[in-house]
């Protein structure tokens, strides 16, 4: 039995960047219709059964409603929290249940937290939050096929996925988080909405890749750097005055911000990166999450045992060349 799941998240897209930014807003009606397409996509590559998990607002029962795919579509049994270990948990028994590879609609946030529960499943993660670096825009039919022939095991996993780089929050000798793109000293002691946008005090950031076209805290070391998700450096950036330099970069959307650099350093994969701040806050990928106190000797260090991630282009490329949805009518 080949086995796809699916994480589809109804809070993101809708965090406080919408009032402090200039963020769309991405309804959950609109997941439901990527939903009905994608679970279309996963049966047409062969997929036997469709695991997800269940959400308060019932976005794949809705997907259901309207569609009737051939093949069971099965809620994973577990407590509904409406907080981010429901998607570590589900991702983590959709391992445990056999899935092949894993479809999360969200953003980094997301996929961060999924993650979190399994890094041994192939992730397929389409774009859906607010700042989405880790997540990709693709069309779900098209998503779906590309997630199908990995989880039907059509097309060989190590040519259709890469691993991608991971940051490691440590305290001392024991990793407590990670990050899949940022980590950001913050320095407050509160953690509010959680989402980053006043870079007057963020001191340090660290990078696991780097793009001029992306969004958020990444988009600095854009301006720096040309850095791929699976090569194996980072960045280390310390930020404020004096500067040596100045980047402008769009940390949220429709939103720029000029930020003072003072030092530049390439992050080696196992080398720990010391936290200056001995209080203050620790952002993963956009947001808020970790505490720093004054014994808790944080640094972080880049990881190049990250999860694998399905490229969809790839993969499809691949589907060419092996004529998957190709047959031959001549005798």
């Amino acid at each position: 039995m080949s086995i796809a799941a699916i994480l589809a998240n109804p809070a993101s897209g809708k965090d406080i960047r919408r009032l402090v930014a200039h963020g769309s807003v991405f309804d959950n009606q609109e997941k439901v219709r990527m939903v009905r397409r994608l679970i279309l996509g996963l049966e047409r590559a062969g997929v036997t059964k469709i695991l997800y998990m269940p959400d308060a607002y019932a976005i794949i029962p809705r997907a259901l409603n309207s569609i009737s795919p051939s093949i069971p579509v099965e809620a994973v049994e577990m407590p509904i929290r409406n907080t981010d270990a429901d998607t570590s948990l589900a991702a983590e028994l959709m391992e445990t249940l056999g899935a092949q590879s894993l479809v999360v609609l969200g953003g980094d946030g997301t996929s961060r937290v999924a993650c979190k529960g399994t890094l041994n499943v192939p992730i397929l993660p389409l774009s859906t939050g607010t700042n989405n670096v880790f997540p990709v825009m693709s069309e779900a039919t098209v998503a779906g096929l590309a997630a199908g022939l990995v989880a039907c095991g059509r097309l060989p996993r190590q040519e259709c996925c890469y691993q991608s780089c991971m940051l490691d929050i440590v305290f001392g000798e024991t990793v407590i988080d990670m990050a899949l793109v940022d980590a950001a000293v913050y320095d407050d002691v509160f953690f509010a909405s959680r989402a980053v946008w006043d870079m007057h005090k963020v001191p340090q950031l660290f990078l696991t890749r780097c793009n001029p076209t992306s969004i958020g805290l990444s988009a600095i070391g854009g301006q720096l750097r040309d850095i791929r998700p699976q090569e194996p450096r980072g960045l280390a950036l310390k930020l404020g005055k004096p500067a040596s330099l100045t980047v402008t970069a769009s940390i949220a959307p429709g939103m720029f911000s000029d930020i003072p650099i003072r030092e530049i350093e390439d992050m080696p994969p196992g080398v720990v990166f010391p936290i200056a701040s001995s209080t203050g806050l620790i952002a993963v990928d956009g947001e808020r999450e970790i505490e720093i106190s004054q014994d808790s000797n944080a640094g972080i260090r880049l990881n190049t045992g990250g999860p694998l991630v399905i490229d969809v282009e790839k993969t499809m490329a691949l589907a060419r060349e092996q004529a998957c949805f190709v047959t031959n009518t001549y005798s």
